[in-house]
């Protein structure tokens, strides 16, 4: 795995086929963060974490689902969401 690889220990860890995280909780998480990136397969997104992008970033942070796309990870000043090598390294 990635994070062991590169010896990040995560703080909490949630099983996203256990727990609904739904587009309300998701802003709530979202929002508590400055900035947000967002991987969908080669592209990254990243947007101020403010109502004005609310919409936009929840479009690209839900999966078919309804859930938050996983993983997950929250920064000190940043939540990145979804895979993607780029915000990875960002780390």
């Amino acid at each position: 795995m990635y994070f062991e690889l590169n010896q990040i220990t995560p703080t909490d860890i949630v099983d996203a086929k256990k727990e609904k995280i739904d587009r309300e909780m998701a802003w709530q998480l979202i929002k508590t963060r400055q900035i947000v990136y967002i991987g969908k397969g080669k592209t990254v997104v990243s947007l101020e974490s403010d109502e004005a992008h609310r919409e936009e970033i929840l479009k690209a942070a839900m999966g078919r689902t309804g859930n938050l796309r996983a993983p997950a990870v929250k920064t000190k000043d940043a939540i990145y969401i979804g895979y993607n090598d780029m915000i990875y390294e960002g780390l």
